[in-house]
């Protein structure tokens, strides 16, 4: 049996007692943090690895002070990344890299029997041309393309467990895309027309040190970015294209916002057939949305008169959707809210953490 193979074997059989040995590959960015707090908390995970070049050889809790608390942040030294290493410390690595740079670590980690959840976009799609469109550069591991899980499990729970390579989406995809899905499905939307706009918290572009992102400029100041061709286009476009059984082109418009954690999306759908009520369309998108995810532990319906607030959602891996109908436009407005960091980045690799590994999907998570 191949490495590859032999590991997910291992992870379907995996004891749900059992504590997971864990890394973290470029756990000095916001996401990367964000892993180390979750996972240190994680009942089901022992975090033994965290690289960082910059940080090599201090503590955890030297680099994140608010760690300090926990006995394992003042032992746990970031070093520098070796996959050799990380693969005999730890069964599953969590890679926080940018994109391009990810998938040289994934592949021979994978190839030492590691299962690897990603959160950058080398693996999201499943096309190296579509890849090299948007990301201006060719696929670096185009033949795991095939193989790699997208990993958002409310539309991919099955797929996911016991994966080898999970792609964690991304956040505005996800802000999107869980919104949409069910009503693609359900054929209550047309595919065509979507329009989406989003506004994110500053900590969306990295922790990077550009002009473009220091408090100065963004304090007080509302901004569009990424015009008219978005990276994320490519997975949301793939994913709804798969969903309606024909391409899907969106227009989609992200601006920056000063705070420092949050999406806020706003998208403009067109319903399939035109409504001459506009209740009881609007219960059958709640219906709709109810059978969806009725039972999910981390989408909340807002079907009352609130709508979706980042206030009620940052630190959490929570999505709150709502929707609108409006006659006068014959329009279906739907509104999501979702920490970018938690719910669209590193809250979803750890709900994906623990679908791989068989454990409860909220464990470590609220």
């Amino acid at each position: 049996m191949s490495s590859i193979n032999s590991a997910a074997a291992t992870a379907a059989h995996r004891p749900a007692g059992d504590m997971v040995r864990v890394a973290i590959v470029g756990a000095s960015g916001y996401s990367g943090e964000e892993l180390v707090r979750l996972l240190l908390a994680h009942p089901h995970a022992s975090l033994t690895a965290v690289t960082s070049r910059q940080y090599a050889g201090q503590t955890v809790a030297q680099v994140f002070p608010k760690f300090a608390s926990h006995p394992s942040a003042r032992t746990l030294r970031f070093s520098e990344p070796n996959t050799g290493l990380l693969a005999r410390e730890a069964q599953v690595v969590f890679l926080a890299l940018p994109h391009g740079v990810a998938a040289e670590f994934a592949v021979p980690l994978l190839h030492h029997g590691c299962q690897v959840i990603d959160l950058s976009a080398d693996f999201r799609l499943r096309s190296a041309a579509v890849y090299q469109e948007f990301y201006t550069h060719e696929h670096p591991a185009p033949a795991l393309l095939a193989q790699a899980v997208y990993g958002m499990p409310e539309l991919h729970r099955a797929a996911i467990r016991g994966a080898q390579l999970v792609a964690a989406a991304g956040c505005y995809p996800t802000s999107i895309l869980l919104p949409v899905v069910p009503l693609l499905r359900a054929g209550l939307v047309q595919p065509a027309g979507i329009i989406a706009d989003s506004l994110s918290g500053v900590s969306g572009a990295g922790r990077k040190a550009e002009v473009d992102y220091l408090f100065v400029e963004c304090d007080g100041s509302l901004r569009p970015y990424g015009l008219p061709k978005h990276r994320h286009l490519s997975e949301i476009e793939e994913q709804l294209s798969l969903v309606a059984g024909q391409p899907v082109v969106i227009q989609f418009t992200p601006h920056l916002v000063p705070v420092n954690r949050g999406i806020l999306t706003t998208l403009y759908l067109t319903p399939a057939r035109p409504f001459t009520d506009a209740a009881k369309f609007g219960e059958e998108v709640a219906a709709c949305y109810r059978a969806a995810y009725g039972n999910e532990p981390f989408v909340r319906l807002l079907e009352g008169r609130a709508l979706p607030d980042t206030k009620n959602v940052v630190g959490t891996n929570v999505i709150e959707i709502g929707w609108r109908t409006d006659p006068r436009t014959g329009r279906l407005l739907v509104m999501s809210a979702e920490d970018n960091i938690v719910k669209g980045a590193s809250g979803q690799a750890v709900q994906c953490f623990n679908l791989v590994c068989g454990f409860p999907e909220t464990a470590g998570l609220f």
